[in-house]
């Protein structure tokens, strides 16, 4: 990156700065035209200066250049104008002056566009080298900086140098230009006005910027506390347990007042100072008029000067300031940004930076073949020095598995990501199939090796997205465009190639189906569901599948199937005697093990609009509720299991899985239901603020009668229900209409889940031998029928949220190693891959791997030495040294390392 803004800015936008130089010196043409018009105005038309006589004529847009003396001394005349009488010259002039007015305007819009264009495309540019150099720096760096931080400087902290670069150079161009020609005026007209003006001008810019320079080292304190702020806060949500399971609540309450505290001095302190120069900037900019009429006037009434000179002086004043100003800010903004540049730099500056040719994107690399995988004098150290990897060395074929084991410390981990060239050694070479990998570009790295570490990420996409990214090497197949989404790409292509980002297509297919050993979609479909049943994941994703809606595209294959079933599985319940255990959905009863607002609507929501969570708000749901009588009645319902939820759960400790199961708020805001009862108990139901009457009114929504059980609904009630019901139906207005799928026995509820779909009602709650008897009813059915494969398919579009929380870990952990496996990779590389599984899925996933990856290469570092039985090839390690290494057999019976780590498990 370059050390200096200036640098950066000259080097990437110099041609866009020198395009806008003509914009800006036409303009202080016209705005010099524009200054002059006036006293033209009012001295030849509005005073008559050029008209001594009622009836004459003056001569309009005459041109006639006096030649100098060496050229005779004679006048050109280029042009002897058009003669108005004084009205029509009144208003030739002032339509002129408004047409300079116009054609200023129009050049400062096309100035700002450019600017704003060219600031865009530089904070474009920025952003991305930004994130370039994240994704090339080494993973030790990743210990020491916090992801929070990192994305608010690309976020917010380099937003303002966007808007600088564009007026970098075009901003004092142009502004100096306005002040200069604005003094020029002033000074032609009277050159003691001019001086005037002048030392007014070079007063405030110098006593401006002096008193400015302590708010740039606020401002530096402030940025830099805020950051540390952010880092703060982000620290505390990924320590919550941690602060709740040891009450240091109040202690991260105080620490970060004090930080608080901190910057509200440093912001009072800032705004005090901010406040105090731009006073005493207006101050200066004030008094200058008052010169101005006091030594105008007089030269006025002593005949040194014309009424319309001085009108025009002081209208060409009032345009100084503003220059002036502008000019001030500017440097002002210029030091601001030029500091958190270097703080940017700073911070994103390493010294062992990975070259950016070693992530390039490589079509077709030259990838290892066979052979062996050889680790020469291995090393790696921290940066104390201290040795975790100390000269290992080992070779063995690609064909084989190899099991690294070792004491806790051992730097099983380290050589593991050594091997995969997740980080650098500090000494020796790798070579996998005689490429050395110490020195291969990632395109052969990613996709010879798959590693999988404890715990693995999952990127906030769906399960099918997570299995598939380590296929996305380079685009494959382009997409097709035309109309406004080819003009849409050629902008994106154009753009990209003037802000020096890629101009690969996001949109293409990306997917390397030669990697993963097929030759299309269907067949790598196919490819998932085997690696699913090798890690075992198989029957998870089938139950996410249950669970989920499908899309709009697999809805269509699945509908008439659902409904077959839907007609089948009832008459299956009802022979087997057993039809009570699933409470359908019937338009005039109310279903008690479905939630209050599903009876209500009677449907499922499509968006937002008719989310649970969005109903309390919802002007239509209020005024059903309204015109049916139940708003007071759910009002009354939802303070009544406010009290119960503070009196039942407000005692649990942190993460209590009652909260999960049975509560209608969350643990954290459990003490604001407490505030908003006591303003109920002051103030009644009736006084209490909108914004706590939708607090309240929003949990009955989430009641479910027949699971909660808290007696809140009784049969009144529930026929009230199914009234109001009819009337949202009835009246629902047309724009609405699109916003839920109503329940049809005859239809298929493209919003609904799978599993909803296919029973029409819900499993009754408190039958112990309802769920998984009719769970097996609806598998046997679509195992016959054949479509255990779609709905799969429909778990596989399963979101797993942030960092994969809405999975168990235990299944985010599965679906990288399937990642992995999809890869079909030369060197499998896993580090205690399994540690998070109980035992008896840890002995099932290794031993479904080991047999999916016979005869191809597995490097696992194991997290249970008894494992090592299963594999060709055993290495022990003690403390980074390789102490022993050959097959199980051999090792234990030889009495050394092995056979001590067996003996210490």
């Amino acid at each position: 990156m370059e050390r200096s803004l200036f640098g950066f800015i000259i080097r990437y936008s110099k041609r866009d700065q020198w395009l806008i130089v003509p914009f800006v010196v036409a303009s202080m043409l016209f705005y010099y035209l524009s200054l002059d018009l006036p006293k033209m105005i009012i001295n030849q038309a509005i005073q008559g200066k050029s008209f001594p006589d009622p009836g004459s004529t003056a001569p309009f847009l005459k041109v006639h250049i006096a030649l100098p003396a060496f050229l005779g001394g004679d006048v050109l005349r280029l042009f002897d104008g058009i003669e108005l009488e004084r009205l029509p010259y009144l208003f030739v002039l002032t339509i002129v002056l408004l047409g300079l007015i116009v054609l200023t305007g129009i050049l400062k819009f096309q100035i700002n566009t450019m600017k704003g264009w060219m600031g865009e495309r530089m904070l474009r540019r920025l952003r991305f080298v930004l994130f370039d150099h994240i994704l090339r720096f080494p993973l030790a760096r990743f210990r020491r900086i916090k992801a929070a931080e990192m994305a608010t400087m690309i976020k917010d902290e380099v937003e303002p140098l966007g808007g600088f670069i564009g007026e970098a150079f075009i901003q004092p161009l142009y502004q100096s230009g306005l002040a200069l020609t604005a003094l020029f005026f002033i000074l032609y007209q009277h050159f003691a006005l001019g001086m005037v003006a002048l030392v007014v001008v070079v007063v405030q810019a110098v006593i401006i910027p002096v008193m400015r320079r302590r708010l740039l080292l606020l401002a530096r304190e402030r940025q830099i506390g805020a950051r540390l702020l952010a880092g703060r806060i982000a620290e505390c949500v990924d320590g919550i347990v941690e602060i709740h399971a040891n009450d240091t609540s109040n202690y991260e309450r105080a620490e970060l007042s004090s930080r608080l505290g901190k910057l509200f001095r440093i912001r009072f302190e800032f705004y005090q100072r901010k406040f105090m120069i731009k006073f005493w900037n207006n101050f200066l900019s004030q008094v200058t008029p008052f010169l101005f009429y006091s030594i105008g006037g007089y030269l006025v009434i002593v005949g040194k000067l014309d009424i319309g000179a001085l009108v025009a002086v002081i209208a060409a004043y009032k345009d100084l300031p503003g220059p002036v100003k502008e000019l001030i800010d500017w440097d002002q903004q210029r030091m601001d940004v030029q500091i958190k540049y270097n703080q940017v730099v700073e911070q994103f500056t390493v010294d062992d930076l990975v070259p950016a040719e070693m992530q390039a994107l490589i079509e077709a690399p030259e990838m290892p073949t066979g052979g062996s995988l050889r680790a020469s004098n291995l090393s790696l150290a921290d940066d104390s020095g201290t040795k975790s990897v100390d000269g290992v060395s080992f070779e063995t074929d690609l064909s084989r598995h190899v099991a690294i084991i070792g004491a806790q410390g051992c730097g099983g981990s380290d050589l593991a990501q050594l091997l995969a060239r997740l980080v650098r050694p500090a000494g020796g070479t790798i070579e996998m199939g005689g490429v050395d990998l110490t020195r291969a570009p990632e395109a052969v790295t990613g996709r010879a090796i798959a590693y999988v570490g404890s715990p693995s990420y999952m990127f906030p996409v769906s399960v099918r997205d997570n299995l598939l990214y380590g296929l996305k090497h380079r685009p494959g197949k382009p997409r097709d465009y035309d109309g406004e989404a080819l003009r849409e790409r050629e902008f994106h292509v154009r753009e990209a190639g003037r802000t020096g980002t890629p101009e690969s297509d996001i949109n293409a297919d990306w997917i390397d189906y030669q990697a993963a050993g097929v030759s299309g979609a269907g067949e790598l479909e196919a490819r998932i569901v085997e690696v699913l049943q090798i890690v075992d994941l198989q029957e998870t994703i089938f139950e996410l599948g249950l669970r989920s809606a499908a899309s709009s595209a697999r809805s269509g294959e699945l509908g008439e199937n659902v409904l077959r079933i839907r007609r089948a599985l009832h008459e299956e319940l009802v022979s087997l005697g057993i039809g009570e255990w699933v409470e359908r959905f019937d338009p005039a009863r109310y279903n008690r093990n479905a939630t209050l607002a599903e009876n209500l609507l009677f449907g499922t929501p499509v968006g937002k609009k008719f989310e649970i969570d969005n109903l309390a708000k919802n002007e239509y749901v209020r005024r059903v509720l309204a015109e049916t009588g139940l708003m007071e009645d759910m009002l009354k319902t939802g303070h009544k299991l406010a009290q119960t939820m503070v009196e039942l759960f407000s005692g649990l400790p942190p993460g209590h899985e009652f909260f999960e199961r049975y509560s209608f708020v969350r643990q954290e805001d459990l003490p604001q239901v407490e505030e908003i009862l006591g303003r109920v108990l002051e103030s009644g139901l009736t006084g209490i603020a909108e914004d706590d009457r939708n607090s309240l009114l929003v949990l009955p929504f989430k009641l479910i009668q027949a699971r909660h059980r808290l007696g809140l609904i009784d049969e009144a009630f529930e026929l009230r229900i199914v009234e109001a019901r009819r009337y949202f139906s009835a009246n629902l207005p047309g724009d609405l209409r699109e916003s839920i799928e109503f329940f049809d026995p005859d239809r298929y509820n493209r919003a609904a889940s799978l599993q909803d779909n296919m029973l029409f009602g819900r499993i009754v709650a408190g039958q112990a031998e309802a769920v998984p008897r009719i769970g097996g009813l609806l598998r046997k059915v679509l195992d016959e029928l054949g479509l255990r494969p779609q709905v799969v398919k429909i778990g596989l579009d399963y979101q797993v949220g942030v960092g994969g929380a809405l999975l168990a870990v235990a299944d985010r952990q599965k679906i990288a190693l399937a990642r992995a496996l999809v890869r079909r990779p030369a060197m499998l590389i896993l580090d205690q891959a399994v540690a998070v599984l109980d035992s008896a899925s840890q002995l099932r996933v290794t031993a479904g791997i080991l047999e999916y990856r016979k005869g191809r290469g597995v490097v696992w570092f194991l997290n249970r030495n008894d494992l090592a039985e299963r594999f060709d090839q055993v290495i022990v390690l003690e403390r980074g040294k390789l102490v022993e290494s050959g097959s199980f057999a051999e090792l234990k019976s030889a009495g050394g390392a092995l056979r001590k780590l067996l003996s210490a498990d």
